[in-house]
């Protein structure tokens, strides 16, 4: 797909960039690890937990080179790109462990540098090694990888795809009123500002609605409209889909030919510069999701999720790097999909979560043909909020979750404090998931589908040794993702 993606010029700024950090990387060994989320999946989380689990010697036993004691330091550094904003790892660790509360998450890019020393495995690996290899975390909003498909849509196909997409299912109420606005306007007549701002603005509150918790839609993009910065008001964000393009030119003038042009810009001035500057050098990728809301939210969302996925990953360049390669354009050569709060259902059905996971990616992977590259999927929890345990019920024995419920969720009518803690039966998933991908039945019913407790569990209380001491997070596969996503590099 990148060839597709970039001018001849952007091709030669990313082999430019390419070269300048392989150079920086024969004296000290780099990673470059691009962090990602779909809809609250909890990429700061993620990016937290793992940074205070390797800090601070955590709980890592599939994390081969920390279980056999070959690393022997780990530490933050300052990273190396000096106009990216830090990962503000302090302040989102004290509010996960102090305040025991949810950090904010980023809406923009960010990066960390956490180095670690080791000793390899091998001793001739101990002899051409310089046993440090420095991990480059590149955290960015999962609405920012969906806008990169843009790059290789007109106008035309993006506004088609768009409007199709807005007459199915529930999006056709939630863009009830955009589509009355864009339906009214006479597109080859000549432009006006006022009706562009109302356009976008209307086409901006679809959007906000379908990623709505009441919905937890996933293919959302353009993504900026959901995230402005510093862009908001401007013409490259002021722009909106319209129906019944014809593929003659549009009218000099027309409304037609400024959503056009505007739409180009926002590809120039967003999608471009984060493919070229960020995407494009990354090593490996972790793309997280929360497949238990879509799932809580029926099959529409469950589809809609398969959907984004499949954008996602085709922007993606399997396959692994050659030194040529890696020299002038960089390959993605392991890629891992993974469902968090696991730690929202008991152990007995994280398998099911992982075959959820599994099946919401098998087809994006033979669609695009991504053999070559290394995908993984896996179920997880970057910060397990709660406990497993056991009730007695009607004689028999039911598996429960313990954990203290957020203010203001709400089970079977009961409304909570975020001070009690509380044991709940969090339902199972199918063993088989093929109904969660079912459309609604004739009655509009969620048939065959399993009920699903999907509460927001405040973090825990950190326990503490006899010293006083407190031990790192706690979680559930972090050790794993780790082991894939860079244990071979500390072998």
């Amino acid at each position: 797909m990148a060839p597709s993606l970039t001018s001849v010029t952007d091709s030669a700024l990313i082999a430019i960039d390419n070269l300048t950090d392989r150079a920086s990387a024969l004296t000290n060994p780099t990673l470059r690890l691009g962090v990602t989320g779909l809809s609250r999946a909890g990429k700061t989380v993620f990016i937290s937990s793992l940074v205070h689990n390797l800090l601070n010697g955590g709980r890592l036993p599939l994390f081969e080179a920390l279980r056999s004691g070959r690393v022997s330091n780990v530490r933050l550094e300052p990273q190396p790109d000096d106009a990216i904003p830090r990962f503000q790892y302090e302040d989102h660790i004290q509010a996960l462990v102090r305040d025991r509360i949810w950090p904010d998450s980023t809406r923009a890019i960010s990066e960390l540098r956490i180095t670690l020393d080791y000793q390899s495995a091998s001793g001739w690996g101990r002899w051409f090694s310089s046993g440090r290899l420095a991990i480059d975390i590149v955290d960015y909003p999962g609405e920012w990888l969906l806008d990169l498909p843009l790059l290789t849509q007109d106008y035309k196909t993006f506004s088609d795809n768009t409007l199709s997409l807005a007459t199915q299912g529930v999006r056709a109420e939630l863009a009830r009123e955009w589509l009355e606005i864009a339906t009214s306007v006479n597109i080859d007549g000549p432009a006006d500002e006022m009706t562009a701002r109302r356009l976008a603005e209307s086409f901006a509150t679809y959007l906000r609605a379908c990623k709505s918790d009441e919905r937890s839609l996933s293919t959302l993009p353009p993504g900026r409209f959901l995230m402005p910065g510093d862009l908001e008001g401007s013409p490259a964000l002021t722009f909106s889909p319209l129906p019944g393009l014809s593929d003659a030119r549009a009218p000099k003038g027309s409304l037609r030919a400024m959503m056009e042009r505007r739409y180009e810009a926002y590809k120039s001035i967003v999608v471009k510069p984060f493919f070229r500057e960020h995407f494009a050098r990354l090593d490996r990728q972790i793309v997280l999701i929360d497949a238990l809301q879509a799932v809580n939210r029926g099959p529409e969302a469950v589809q809609d999720l398969e959907r984004a996925l499949g954008d996602v990953l085709a922007c993606f360049r399997p396959g692994k790097n050659s030194l040529l390669s890696s020299l002038v354009r960089r390959r993605i050569d392991k890629v891992l999909v993974a469902a968090t709060k696991a730690d929202h259902l008991h152990h007995e059905s994280h398998d099911r979560l992982e075959n959820l996971t599994r099946r919401l990616v098998d087809r994006a992977i033979t669609t695009i043909g991504m053999s070559g590259a290394g995908i993984e999927v896996m179920a997880l929890a970057s910060v397990r909020a709660t406990k497993e345990a056991s009730v007695r019920q009607d004689g028999h024995s039911l598996p429960v979750i313990v954990g203290t419920p957020i203010a203001g969720e709400k089970i079977n009518g009961e409304i909570f404090d975020g001070n009690r803690t509380t044991a709940i039966f969090p339902g199972d998933l199918p063993e088989d998931p093929e109904p969660l991908f079912r459309a609604l039945d004739a009655e509009g019913d969620k048939a065959d589908l399993p009920d699903v407790n999907v509460l927001r569990f405040r973090p825990p209380k950190l326990e503490e040794t006899s010293g006083g001491i407190k031990l790192s997070v706690p979680h559930i596969r972090l050790d794993r993702a780790m082991q894939f996503l860079f244990g071979d590099k500390l072998a």
